[in-house]
């Protein structure tokens, strides 16, 4: 005989993983590389700040994957 449970049979809700965590490794990449591309057209493609330029793309989209909310490009 099981021992059945009694009270509420919906299941307890179960913490969500972080978003990072359900993005392809590739995709990251891809989303990380246009926001950076956009971001260096912002400044109009102008050389030597290609680093800076990948480095505010990884942040942004880390913030936005962590809070949820999809990329948005332009």
């Amino acid at each position: 005989m099981t021992k059945q449970r009694r009270g509420n049979t919906q299941s307890q809700p179960q913490e969500m993983p972080a978003a990072t965590a359900a993005v392809a490794p590739t995709a990251r990449v891809e989303m990380i590389a246009v926001a950076a591309y956009y971001l260096a057209e912002q400044r109009r493609f102008s050389p030597g700040q290609e680093v800076e330029d990948w480095l505010r793309a990884e942040k942004e989209i880390e913030s936005r994957l962590q809070s949820g909310f999809p990329s948005s490009s332009g």
